[in-house]
C-alpha cells in the first residue's frame, strides 16, 4: 500500500510540475510580459528553485521524485536561447555581452543543461540512487556553470 501511495504521490507531483512549467513557458513564449529580461529572470528563478527542490529530495532519499525537477530543467533549457535576443541587456540584467559574441557557445551551454537534466531525469526514473548522486554532485558546475561562468556577471556578495 505504501508503494502505491508513493507512486500516486510522485505522479501527482509530476503532473503539477508539468502544469506549472507549462504555464510559465506558455506565458513567456506566447504572451510574455513584454520585458524579455524579466521573463528570462523568472525562468532562471524557476530553474534555481527546481534545482534546490531536487537537492532537497536527494538529501531526503526521494530519488524517483527528482525526475520531475530534472524534467522541468530540461524543458526550460530549450527556451533559454529565445529569451536572449540580440543586445537584450540592461542594468537589471546579469547577461554578459559575450552571450551575443559567442552565440553558438551560449546555445551549446543551454543544450548542455538539457543533456545533464535528461541524464538526471532518467537516473531518477530508474531509481538509481548512485547515479543520481553522481550526477547531482557535478550538476551545478557542469550543467549550470558552463553558462553562468562565461555568460553571467557574478552575483554581488
Amino acid at each position: 500500500m505504501n508503494r502505491r501511495r508513493t507512486l500516486w504521490s510522485t505522479l501527482v507531483l509530476a503532473l503539477a510540475a508539468f502544469a506549472v512549467a507549462g504555464v510559465a513557458i506558455a506565458q513567456m513564449a506566447k504572451i510574455g510580459s513584454g520585458d524579455v529580461i524579466a521573463d528570462r529572470q523568472r525562468l532562471m528563478k524557476l530553474n534555481g528553485a527546481s534545482w534546490k527542490d531536487a537537492q532537497d529530495k536527494i538529501k531526503a532519499g526521494q530519488i524517483e521524485a527528482v525526475a520531475v525537477n530534472a524534467e522541468t530543467l530540461a524543458l526550460n533549457s530549450e527556451h533559454i536561447p529565445m529569451l536572449f535576443p540580440q543586445g537584450s541587456t540592461s542594468d537589471k540584467s546579469a547577461a554578459k555581452p559575450e552571450i551575443w559574441q559567442k552565440w553558438s557557445e551560449f546555445e551549446s551551454a543551454a543544450k548542455n543543461l538539457e543533456s545533464w537534466s535528461v541524464k538526471l531525469r532518467d537516473a531518477a526514473k530508474a531509481k538509481d540512487e548512485v547515479q543520481v548522486q553522481a550526477i547531482a554532485k557535478d550538476f551545478g558546475r557542469q550543467a549550470c556553470g558552463t553558462c553562468h561562468q562565461p555568460f553571467r556577471v557574478p552575483p554581488k556578495s
